[in-house]
């Protein structure tokens, strides 16, 4: 999998990918990033990459150009014309899912606007997914882009090693993790689930499907509707909300009592 990121601080890319698991998948040839910094192609005194915008309105725009030319540098090197994801709030949210199927791709070009934004001419011109992380704004694509790299990173074969998994983690099969433990045994009073301590694999399978399922009804209910569950699981998580509604219900009126002001005697 070769990365390239368009971008105006390539040094920002560089220091945040080339460490832990995807650092070691650099060294080891899996992964390739490229930063390619845009500045390199605004061909003026100072380098200027952004300009007012057209109509009027706060700040900057990154030009067309610097970006065009950017991205073509990358065609050129590489031969094609790939896949490129601009990083915008306007995009759509980025899940396993697209994870796991970005990461099929041979090359794939990230564009990191700043300031107001890019260009919309040039957006048209070479961008092929619109893509956010999130319901928030950033000053930058960088972070964004280093997040996707590395979801993505972890599902492209030979990155993980035998002790890692991409698959067996959060929102595998649309549910969220089981807890895990390790040693010691019992640490500050809380001691480690029994079952995990019986060394019999089918019951451990059995408890890790369960905390799965109570994690992802409690924290992201909304994943249940992709899961695949069983009628015996839907059955399970519908007990479940209905015993945490009553517990709240309960909470609340309990609350309401100790919250009430003491009447004042009467003389």
């Amino acid at each position: 999998m070769n990365f390239h990121v368009l971008t105006l601080f390539p040094e920002m890319i560089r220091n945040g990918m080339n460490t832990s698991i995807t650092g070691r998948a650099i060294a080891a040839g899996y992964l390739s990033i490229e930063a390619v910094n845009i500045r390199d192609f605004a061909y003026n005194k100072h380098q200027k990459v952004d300009d007012y915008p057209y109509g009027g309105g706060a700040g900057m725009l990154m030009q067309a150009e610097p970006v065009y030319l950017a991205y073509e540098s990358v065609v050129q090197r590489i031969g094609k014309r790939p896949r490129v994801v601009y990083l915008t709030p306007q995009g759509r949210v980025f899940n396993q899912e697209m994870a796991r199927e970005m990461a099929k791709e041979e090359n794939l070009v990230f564009l990191c606007g700043h300031y107001e934004g890019i260009d919309e001419r040039v957006l048209e011109e070479i961008v092929t997914d619109y893509v956010s992380i999130g319901d928030y704004v950033l000053t930058g694509g960088e972070l964004p882009s280093m997040v996707m790299m590395d979801s993505i990173s972890r599902m492209v074969p030979g990155v993980l090693s035998n002790k890692e998994s991409g698959e067996t983690e959060s929102f595998a099969g649309n549910l969220l993790e089981y807890p895990q433990y390790s040693r010691p045994e019992i640490w500050h009073g809380k001691a480690v689930p029994q079952v995990l301590m019986s060394g019999h694999h089918a019951n451990i399978e059995k408890w890790r499907r369960e905390q799965s399922v109570i994690r992802t009804a409690k924290s992201r209910p909304d994943l249940l509707k992709k899961a695949d569950l069983t009628n015996k699981e839907w059955n399970y998580v519908r007990q479940l909300k209905k015993q945490w509604k009553e517990e709240t219900q309960q909470a609340a009126a309990y609350a309401d009592m100790t919250c009430e002001p003491e009447k004042e005697e009467e003389l």
